[in-house]
């Protein structure tokens, strides 16, 4: 288990590195380099419908005759349950089997084949208040690239933990052409979705990455987020409603592309082809300008 200092190789770059009082830092020095895949990094609210709406866009993009591969960068590493059926090890896993040496590693090891061969990497994380979940996405992009991966995909997706966009859980920013936010229509998601696009607004100064724009789930009505993108700067790239047959397709572990045909999943399903389409053609990067959150309350009429 991860969170040991005796059980770390001494500091240098790449590696775990414990500081004084045990705690597991890391000494990440990743770049933006990906290669020639269109990259996307998906950011919400945490239990807002981010590992479902990567996996059924990963689907989405496979359909269309894409190479796909799909990052889930949570500890939780459920992001590519619906699309492997189970829980699959970890890099952070992995590389603790072989002592973290990463060259000891194949593909085979971490690298799993999810549903229409969407290539699914879960990276994992550190025990909580252990280190630094950087590392662990920054070693996963060198081991892709390290066994050329990387080379032979064409769409790459990183599922990020909840609405975390500071420290390690940023990095997948310094790799993606490409933000999406996920949202509904209610004051907490928008909330968290305005300091979202503020962090992500704040590494496109030094990083590539850009906002797409938005993905309305879990909601009826798209009012709230519409008015709300309308004042920053943003726009609703797709809207899923709040079906039931999103929430059974998790309990049987499987995409919406697996489902019985009905005309809710037909129509769901036409709607992340049309998302996969619209993010591959490419999107013109977003001039957004997040509000401030005294704000954000103000404007969305709370008390």
């Amino acid at each position: 288990m991860i969170g040991s200092a005796s059980r770390f190789p001494s500091c240098q770059a790449g590696v775990p590195c414990p500081d004084e009082a045990g705690i597991v830092d890391f000494d990440f020095d990743g770049g933006d380099d990906v290669g020639a895949a269109k990259v996307f990094a998906v950011y919400g609210k945490g239990g807002i419908g981010k590992s479902t709406t990567s996996s059924n866009l990963s689907v989405a993009f496979s359909k269309l005759g894409k190479r796909v591969l799909q990052i889930g960068c949570d500890p939780k590493h459920d992001s590519t349950f619906t699309l492997t059926k189970r829980l699959v090890p970890t890099v952070i896993d992995v590389l603790e089997s072989v002592n973290f040496h990463p060259e000891e590693l194949r593909p085979e090891d971490y690298v799993y084949a999810g549903y229409n061969g969407v290539m699914c990497v879960e990276a994992g994380g550190p025990p909580a208040g252990t280190g630094c979940g950087g590392y662990v996405v920054g070693q996963t992009v060198k081991l892709l690239k390290q066994h050329s991966l990387l080379e032979d995909t064409d769409v790459v997706i990183f599922d990020v933990l909840g609405d975390v966009v500071c420290g390690g859980f940023a990095t997948p920013l310094q790799h993606a052409e490409r933000a999406i936010i996920v949202t509904a229509n209610d004051f907490d998601s928008i909330f968290a979705m305005n300091r979202i696009a503020s962090a992500i607004l704040a590494k496109s100064r030094d990083y590539r990455v850009r906002l797409a724009g938005v993905v309305a789930n879990r909601s009826a009505a798209t009012d709230e987020i519409d008015r709300f993108n309308e004042a920053v700067g943003l726009r609703r790239l797709a809207h899923f409603p709040d079906l039931d047959v999103i929430r059974r397709s998790r309990l049987k572990k499987s995409t919406l592309f697996e489902m019985e045909p009905t005309p809710e999943v037909e129509a769901a399903q036409a709607e992340y082809l049309r998302l996969a389409e619209i993010l591959w053609a490419g999107t013109e990067p977003l001039d957004v300008a997040p509000m401030r959150d005294r704000d954000i309350f103000d404007f969305l009429g709370f008390d």
